[in-house]
């Protein structure tokens, strides 16, 4: 589930992070002989899942809606009708932030905000170094606080 969950999260789209993973599924198989145990096979299966919804994005219009599937409302959301609206208005206000971000902005900033990966392993998964990871995450997080300003 954490693999659907991040490719979700991604591509926007259930139907697509299911193709995603069945695609980085089928590749792993494929490729097993080339895993040397460098990393962890769960950072393995991250990289290739990642690397699957990257190509995914870098295909589509930047106009395509690429938001994040709104999470279920948290329990305390429930009692109150107006928290509950606020609340899928929020996430539907930073789905819409996370369109403006770039596919490796967005790539690193969900696996550390939403899968709370280290930057260390985020580096693995994306394949560029801890420092990128930073500054991506850093540039994410700026765009992001500006993008949704009117909710702090």
């Amino acid at each position: 589930a954490p693999l659907l969950s991040l490719a979700t999260r991604l591509l926007g789209s259930r139907a697509d992070a299911e193709d995603a993973v069945q695609d980085a599924f089928v590749s792993a198989w494929r490729r097993l002989p080339e895993f040397r145990g460098d990393a962890a096979f769960s950072t393995w299966m991250y990289r290739i899942v990642t690397n699957r919804c990257l190509n995914v994005l870098r295909a589509r219009r930047p106009t395509q809606d690429l938001a994040a599937i709104p999470e279920p409302a948290a329990p305390e959301h429930a009692a109150s009708p107006v928290r509950a609206a606020e609340g899928t208005a929020a996430v539907e206000a930073l789905s819409v932030a996370l369109t403006g971000l770039t596919p490796e902005q967005r790539a690193c900033w969900v696996l550390r905000e939403l899968h709370g990966l280290s930057y260390g392993e985020i580096a693995e998964v994306v394949r560029i170094s801890e420092q990128s990871v930073r500054g991506r995450i850093f540039r994410a997080r700026r765009y992001l606080t500006e993008a949704m300003g009117a909710w702090r």
